[in-house]
Formats: C-alpha cells, sequence, structure tokens
C-alpha cells in the first residue's frame, strides 16, 4: 500500500527549501524517533532510498523484562 506525499517548496530570496513530510502512519510505522539521522540515497530517478545511520533503540524490537 502507497501512501501519496506531496513535494513542497518554500522559494526565499537566497534558496529553496524542499519539503517531504512523512504521514503519521509511516513514521509510526517506521518507529521514527524525533531527531533521529537518516540519509537519503538516490537509486535513479524513480527511486529514493532512506536510510537509517545508525539503529535507534525505537527501532529495535521492544521486550518486556520481568522485575526480579
Amino acid at each position: 500500500m502507497g501512501f501519496p506525499t506531496k513535494v513542497q517548496l518554500i522559494q526565499r530570496k537566497d534558496s529553496q527549501q524542499w519539503y517531504i513530510n512523512f504521514p503519521s502512519a509511516v513514521a509510526q510505522a517506521m518507529e521514527f524517533a524525533r531527531g533521529e539521522i537518516v540519509e537519503w540515497i538516490i537509486e535513479d530517478k524513480n527511486r529514493l532510498l532512506l536510510r537509517r545511520r545508525k539503529t535507534s533503540g525505537a527501532a529495535l524490537k521492544k521486550t518486556k523484562r520481568s522485575k526480579g
């Protein structure tokens, strides 16, 4: 299942900023953490690959530990 997302551009006097926002469902499924560093890799003009630079604690499978 895909998640259509609009590419946004903010044009300033001396620069441009491009934005692609993740739908909440995608961010939650990926267990992104605030401030997490990711890296874009251009595979070709139709594909971008987003890769975590380091596996965060949030990305690891959560386990419950028993006290005792």
